[in-house]
């Protein structure tokens, strides 16, 4: 056989993962960059796993979404700052919420086929630290400053300066092509499935009961590393309920009839990092560690939330998983019925609501809630957008590993853009 002949793919082992607790914005972090939440969980990672020696980890590969000039290389600059061997080669990868989930995708692909042993994948994000732009404006007004050929032509070009044109560009949860926040496209959607308000509030006073009761068991003492004073994440609220929520006035969707989504069944603006360790099984088995799961396959899609059918709810902002998720079932031959575990993002209560509505509409078996986000998930922990995915990895492959038994997990990541990003993950 050719040396270049195709090879069978390797399975893909996770082996673990770290992350930062997160934490509401403007609060513990505010002064901690993307870099240094990221570092500190890759440490953490180095750390539990002995991944110090040189060679120990082929590549990291992360990304972030609000991201300063500064973090243009923000992977490879991390690893130079962390206990991990400088010669570690690093990337950046962005997909908006599917950052992390992506980063893993992209690092398991190269140890399926072969290409390394082991990786790192990850995100980070900061909401607290976003970058402020110079006024559109004024950049081109000192571009044309900067082209001037002559002292009298630069002065020219800046007298042109306004008082508004010092205004910075604060970034904005806004979709380009829309106006829309992901909140508000998330509301046109709510509507159009028809979510009740009742139910978004279970939904997100479960999500933090579990939360509470999965740290309260220890299922997160390997998974969590302690930083800047927080040992938790800060949003979790454990005496959570229904009425308590119910008592929230609605954020989105004010302007149609009976808006149903507040600031208690939405993702609050959040800082964190979250890191994750995938290997081949002859890397693992080295080491002498136990994979906690295997990665077994993903599956990307994107729905037309311009132009499509968004006011029949078809075609929502935060709808593409349900998309992937049916079409990476089919070729998996596996239904919904089939997992133990399903790990859906919380980017609100109406969206994994709606999502779920979608699955059952395109024919796949209704979701056992009591198998939905078993550890809650982002409505509790909040959502640093680019670390949610490792974070969801990391978490789903220690529940798995928790039922000591054979076990499937599915993954949806709704991301903006119109995009979603899923997994399947397995324990055999």
């Amino acid at each position: 056989m050719s040396p270049l002949a195709a090879q069978p793919a390797r399975r893909v082992a996770v082996i673990g993962g770290a992350r930062v607790p997160f934490a509401r914005s403007d609060g513990p972090y505010a002064t901690a960059s993307n870099q240094e939440m990221l570092t500190a969980a890759l440490d953490g990672l180095v750390a539990r796993y002995g991944l110090q020696e040189p060679g120990a980890v082929g590549e990291f590969v992360a990304g972030a979404v609000l991201k300063h000039s500064r973090d243009f290389n923000l992977a490879r600059e991390t690893v130079l700052g962390s206990a991990l061997d400088p010669r570690t080669p690093a990337y950046d990868i962005q997909q908006a919420c599917g950052t992390g989930l992506q980063a893993v995708i992209a690092a398991a692909n190269k140890i399926a086929l072969g290409q390394t042993e082991s990786a790192v994948a990850g995100g980070a994000d900061t909401a607290s630290d976003a970058p402020l732009g110079v006024n559109d404006r004024l950049r081109r007004i000192l571009l044309e400053a900067r082209r001037a050929k002559s002292l009298g032509g630069r002065a020219k070009a800046l007298a042109k300066i306004r008082p508004g044109h010092l205004v910075p560009d604060i970034p904005r949860n806004a979709e380009p092509r829309t106006g829309l926040s992901m909140g508000e496209h998330a509301a046109v959607t709510a509507r159009a499935w028809g979510i009740a308000r009742k139910d978004q509030d279970e939904l997100a006073a479960t999500s933090h009961r579990r939360l509470a009761a999965a740290y309260e068991r220890g299922l997160f003492r390997d998974l969590v590393v302690p930083f800047r004073g927080l040992a938790r994440d800060q949003n979790l609220r454990p005496g959570s309920t229904v009425e308590k929520l119910a008592a929230l006035k609605p954020v989105f969707g004010l302007s149609g009839a009976e808006p149903t989504m507040t600031a208690g069944n939405s993702t609050p603006l959040t800082d964190g990092a979250a890191t994750v360790l995938l290997a081949s099984e002859e890397w693992a088995e080295a080491r002498g560690l136990e994979p906690l799961a295997y990665l077994t396959a993903y599956e990307t899609a994107a729905v037309d939330f311009v132009g499509g059918d968004v006011a029949g709810g078809e075609d929502g902002l935060l709808m593409a998983p349900a998309y992937a998720v049916p079409r990476m079932l089919e070729r998996a031959g596996l239904g919904i019925e089939d997992f133990d575990l399903v790990e859906i993002h919380e980017a609100f209560a109406s969206q994994v609501l709606a999502t779920l509505a979608a699955w059952e509409k395109r024919g796949l078996a209704p979701v056992d809630r009591a198998r939905l986000n078993a550890a809650g998930s982002s409505l509790a922990t909040g959502h640093p957008f680019a670390a949610t995915g490792a974070r969801v990895v990391a978490t789903l492959a220690t529940l798995l590993a928790e039922r000591e038994g054979p076990g499937r997990g599915l993954i949806s990541v709704c991301a903006a853009g119109g995009q979603g990003v899923t997994a399947i993950l397995e324990r055999t």
